[in-house]
């Protein structure tokens, strides 16, 4: 691939309203925009999706950048690659880190389909041409949530995931409910519970929703096999699945009914894949879960939710719900409820480099040896 260069660009921006959550609220996202550049000047982008403080996984913005500083970016410089396939190996001695290991493979990628003249949905077997989107609407007080509902409905996107705690949970969804009786609806928990609270889980069942995302322990797979045998909703595995390994035990002891993939989460394309494929031979629906990220990782997401076992709207929103100006060209946008899947090669946008440059607080460039 003579891949020559990869540059780092350490981004923020103000989100245009707090995402809100049991466990953090979030109005500033920062982000590192990985760009690896070939012999001839063409260019791959990726975006590592870490946050600010390890309150999603362990992994923050720090930590991703000393990984691809001192072991990522000279791992790769060690070989002449051909096939971004070899990244596995390459990076397999590293354990963890996926978020910072999924920026440089997202950048790597998107070269290699570049340099192949073919998009990263076709790449990796995509039919859909367009995806159906879904909104995450952050927790707090139920006229907010409301409000916010309206909002997105009016825009048609086609399911829409709260987020709740114990704390706010029962009364919140009967309030949607009341507004909303029919719309798809899910929870999402964060692991706010604990197998305690088996009976008040059971009672979420009345409000029929499309499942409840993550209610135990964040690194738990066995007590979640219990919860799923005692209540009706379809629980759905997200920071428990890191891997193609973590995925086949949850299946295997009937953990849950559905995976939500997060590329970011899981290291990169190469595991994403994996997960999809074992999920669609055994019939577990999966969706792709959004970091709140810009542009590039949104790119990206859609290219993977062109897949064929992605059969539930994921996390993937207008560009306008989190920015005033995205760091791509054209933004995402949701028509009618749904996101057309690029056809030109790569990840199908342009780079916006004005505003992409404007968000820059620090920049770091790395080359390969002659």
């Amino acid at each position: 691939m003579n891949i020559k260069r990869v540059s780092l660009y350490f981004i923020s921006a103000p989100l245009k309203q707090p995402f809100i959550t049991h466990l953090e609220t979030v109005t500033e996202r920062e982000a590192i925009i990985v760009e690896v550049t070939d012999r001839d000047g063409m260019n791959g982008y990726g975006e590592v999706t870490a946050f600010s403080s390890p309150w999603y996984t362990e992994e923050t913005l720090v930590t991703a950048q000393h990984m691809l500083k001192d072991f990522l970016i000279p791992a790769l410089f060690q070989y002449d690659i051909a096939d971004p396939k070899e990244l596995e190996f390459i990076f397999k001695r590293f354990r963890r880190n996926n978020m910072a290991k999924s920026g440089l493979e997202q950048a790597i990628w998107d070269l290699y389909a570049k340099q192949q003249g073919v998009s990263l949905s076709k790449l990796f077997g995509g039919t859909a041409k367009r995806i159906p989107s879904g909104a995450v609407v952050s927790g707090g007080v139920s006229n907010k949530a409301i409000q916010q509902i309206e909002d997105l409905h009016r825009e048609g996107y086609q399911r829409y995931k709260i987020k709740i705690s114990r704390t706010n949970d029962t009364d919140i969804l009967r309030d949607i409910r009341r507004f909303f009786p029919d719309i798809p609806l899910m929870a999402d928990a964060n692991s706010d519970y604990t197998l305690e609270d088996i009976d008040h889980l059971k009672a979420l069942d009345e409000f029929r929703l499309l499942m409840i995302e993550q209610p135990l322990a964040h690194d738990d797979i066995a007590e979640h096999s219990i919860l799923q045998q005692k209540i009706k909703t379809p629980i759905c595995l997200d920071e428990s699945i890191h891997s193609l390994q973590d995925t086949k035990g949850a299946l295997l002891m009937g953990s849950c009914k559905i995976i939500n993939i997060k590329m970011s989460r899981v290291g990169g394309w190469i595991q994403a894949k994996k997960i999809h494929d074992l999920c669609l031979d055994k019939n577990i629906p999966v969706w792709c879960g959004g970091m709140v990220e810009f542009g590039v990782s949104r790119a990206h997401n859609i290219a993977l939710a062109s897949l064929p076992g992605f059969t539930i709207p994921g996390d993937i929103s207008s560009s306008a719900r989190y920015w005033e100006e995205d760091i791509i060209i054209p933004d995402v946008k949701v028509v009618n409820g749904w996101i057309s899947v690029p056809e030109k090669s790569g990840i199908g946008f342009e780079i916006n480099e004005g505003r992409l440059l404007a968000l820059t607080n620090h920049k770091e460039v790395y080359k390969a040896r002659d």
